[in-house]
Parts: structure tokens; sequence; C-alpha cells
């Protein structure tokens, strides 16, 4: 078995480990998605059966069953069969016997003996761990699964009688990556991060969004990288105050900030990084003072992500310096907005600062993972443990409104950069952009 196998081997090995004995596992990937006509999207497995597989084919599935009395764990892989005729037309297909010998499964079957292979696993077992009301082929099947298995009742057979979410289970595997997952996503985050720097250097007033947009995927292509992450955010001058504007069709003006949102996708797991700059290079006094606030609300977020502090620490950290500058600015008016204390009871920074600071990242942009302890009573934050990622992204968004000083109104400013939880300081895997007024001025009087 090779190693991209073995590690593979090992977390099913992990997953299975935690069921009762005996249980069945059963786990689809994505189908593709018809963009228009017979045009397809790029196709995309699913995170987390690509995380117990590494099988990257659509029309898959993937069972096991845990061990139990003296029978071992097993994993049964279910693809397309090896079809010559289609490869000419779509590329590879490795088929149930290469899968097999590839991806170190115990068996693999086609995927048309699905219903079948599933019935006679079912037969007997306590349980079945599916994702409920998330897989919409398999939701459909399941009731086939259990009628014929029901359907043997009276030769002693019986259908699992518990139906349990695998989903949770899964998504927690998911919230620490190890050592090889960290490596893919630091160089992620160095692809990313040279984008942002090409669409620094090449931006001038009267450049039109998307011309900044093509930069950013050009450098994410050329560097292997298959995907954007998610669809990119170029936000000039007001649109930057759109916190998921994407359109990224208006040409900028002298004077604009650009927010870019943007991070590529490779080996399947995120990148997730935003900048903003001045269009001209050179940031006004008004958007320095913002600027300056969002980036030491970044810091503050920084020294509160260690382990053992709680995943919101860092959040509650930022919009304190952020409420304090807002103050400080006269984005809040102190007669009516009241003390730092007030305005951070109050949520009256929500005006300026409306989303969160930070989300779990990895084979999906917003991560999978829980945010507080749901088997506790009062659902604290959870606490940070070593290898979790995540990002870190304050921010300050003015649009226009009466008692707003008005050289603050369109600015719209972010900055996120990815980190992983280590034992001291996190450890940034997306600072090769710059961010200080000054650095981010010097890099834009580069030449191009």
């Amino acid at each position: 078995m090779s190693d991209a196998a073995g590690k593979f081997a090992a977390r099913r090995a992990a997953l299975l480990a935690r069921l009762e004995p005996g249980s069945v596992v059963v786990l689809a990937t994505a189908p593709e998605s018809v963009r228009n006509g017979d045009s397809d999207y790029p196709y995309r497995h699913d995170s987390s059966f690509y995380y117990l597989t590494g099988f990257p084919e659509p029309e898959s599935a993937l069972a096991m069953v845990a061990a139990s009395g003296g029978q071992p764990a097993r994993a049964i892989l279910f693809c397309r069969e090896k079809n010559v005729d289609r490869e000419i037309w779509d590329g590879l297909r490795y088929g149930p016997e290469a899968a097999q010998a590839e991806f170190g499964v115990d068996a693999a079957w086609p995927i048309a003996l699905l219903d079948e292979k599933m019935a006679e696993l079912l037969a007997g077992a306590p349980a079945l761990y599916c994702r409920l009301a998330r897989d919409k082929g398999l939701d459909g099947q399941l009731r086939r699964w259990f009628d014929t298995v029901r359907a043997r009742g009276r030769t002693g057979i019986t259908a699992p009688p518990a139906l349990r979410d695998l989903a949770p289970l899964v998504d927690e595997m998911r919230v620490v990556k190890d050592a090889g997952e960290q490596a893919i996503m630091a160089r992620a985050g160095q692809i990313s991060a040279a984008a942002h720097r090409r669409a620094m250097r090449a931006a001038r007033a009267g450049v039109f969004e998307y011309a900044l947009e093509a930069e950013l995927l050009y450098e994410f292509r050329r560097n292997g990288a298959q995907f954007p992450a998610y669809t990119p955010i170029v936000a000039s001058g007001a649109n930057s105050c759109i916190l998921h504007y994407n359109s990224n069709d208006r040409q900028t003006r002298d004077g604009d900030l650009v927010l870019i949102d943007a991070g590529c996708e490779l080996d399947g797991y995120a990148s997730d990084i935003t900048r903003t700059f001045p269009v001209n290079g050179r940031f006004t006094a008004p958007q320095r003072e913002l600027y300056e606030i969002v980036l030491a609300a970044q810091a503050a977020a920084f020294d509160a992500i260690r382990p053992g502090n709680t995943f919101h620490a860092a959040h509650d950290a930022a919009v304190r310096v952020l409420a304090q500058g807002m103050l400080d600015t006269g984005l809040l008016n102190r007669d009516t907005a009241g003390s730092l204390d007030d305005v951070i009871a109050n949520k009256a920074y929500t005006a300026f600062y409306m989303h969160g600071t930070s989300h779990w990242l990895g084979m999906d942009v917003h991560d999978t993972g829980a945010y507080r302890l749901t088997d506790h009573p009062d659902k604290p934050s959870r606490p940070l443990a070593e290898g979790m990622v995540l990002t870190v992204e304050p921010g300050i968004y003015v649009r226009p409104a009466p008692g707003v000083p008005e050289q603050y109104w369109n600015i719209g400013i972010r900055i996120e950069d990815d980190v992983v939880v280590a034992g001291g300081a996190p450890r940034v895997l997306t600072g090769d952009v710059p961010k200080s007024v000054d650095d981010i001025e010097r890099l834009m009087a580069e030449e191009s």
C-alpha cells in the first residue's frame, strides 16, 4: 500500500474504531453538475468522501463495516467500471480492479451493484451511519435497501434498528490537520499570496475589477492550483462595503480602495486571503486611519490564538480594538454610543463590523467542525488545539449614513490571513502578502 493510500486507510480505521461493532457506514461523493446545455461544471469531489478515500472520480460511494466478533473491519469502494470507449471522451477511469489496488480498500465493486451489496451489508447490522438529509441520491436509496432487508425478516434477518448521522463524526476528524494537510495548505497560501502581490502590482486607476481577477486566476493556475477555492471578490470603491460582492465588473477610479478576497484550492485544500489597497498606490489620510485600526485588530486577534484559548477569543480581541477605533474616529458618537464596554455590550460596532473574525479552513473554505461545545448545556466556545487552521479577518465597512463622518464614506477594509494553531504564537500561512501601509505602497511602486 502506498503512503498516500495508507493515510486514507488510517483515517477510515480511526472512524470505524469509534462505532458500535458491526455497524455499517455509507458515504457518497458529489454528483456531476450541469452548467447549461450539455456542459458540466468542472468536477469537484465531496470533501468528506475524499478525506476518507482519496478517490477523485464521480459516481462513487464508500461502504465500511466496523469490526465485530472476530471479523476485521472492511472498506469497500463502489465506482464506475472501466470503459475504454468513454475514456476516449472523458479521460481515465480507474475501474474497480485498479481502484482497489491504488486506493488501499479491501474490495471495490461497480457502482451499479450498490443497491444489491448494501442490502447484503445491512442484513443484521446494529446501525447504519450516513449523512442524514445531505446526500440526495443516497436518501432515495435508503428505503430500497431497508425494504430489501426487511423482506427477508421471516428468515431471521433484520434491518439495522438504528440510523445515525455520520457527518458530525467526520466533521470533527477534519478539524485538526495533520502535517501533510498543513504542508498542502501552506503551499496553497504561498500560491495565493503570489496572486495577491501580482494583482497589487497590476492595479492602476481605470483598471476594471475583472482585469485584477484575471491576474489572480492566472497566478493560481500557473502554479498548479486546480481551482479558486471560492468565487474571488474584487471590490473597488463603494463595492468594498459589500461583503460578498463578486460581480467584479466596475472600472476603478483614482482614489479608490480595492478589497480583494481570493484564495486558491490546491489538492483539495483551500486558502483564503483578503487584502485592501489603494488602486493608485497611495492611501489617503482617512483610508490610512481606518486601515491601521483594522491591522491592529488583526494583531490583537493573533495574540489571542493559543492552544487552550477559546475559538471566540480572537473575535473578542479584534472587536475591542475595532470598537475603540470607531469611537476615536467618530464613526460611533460617544454621546450616544457610550463607553467602549457599552459599545461592545450593545453591539453598536456591528454598524461597521457585522461578521465574525474567524472560521475554520481546510478542504472547504468554511470548513467543518463545531465552534461551540454542543454537548455542554451552556454551549461555550470550544478551546483551540494545535493543528487547527482558521482565518483571521477583521474589517470595517462604512456606508454613507447620517451622522457618519463623510471622509470615511464608501471605505471598506478587510485584512485576512490563514493561521495554524501552534504551541506558541499561531503559524501564519499567508504572510507573504504585504499588509502594512508602507509595505503595500512600496510594492505597488515597483515596476510590474
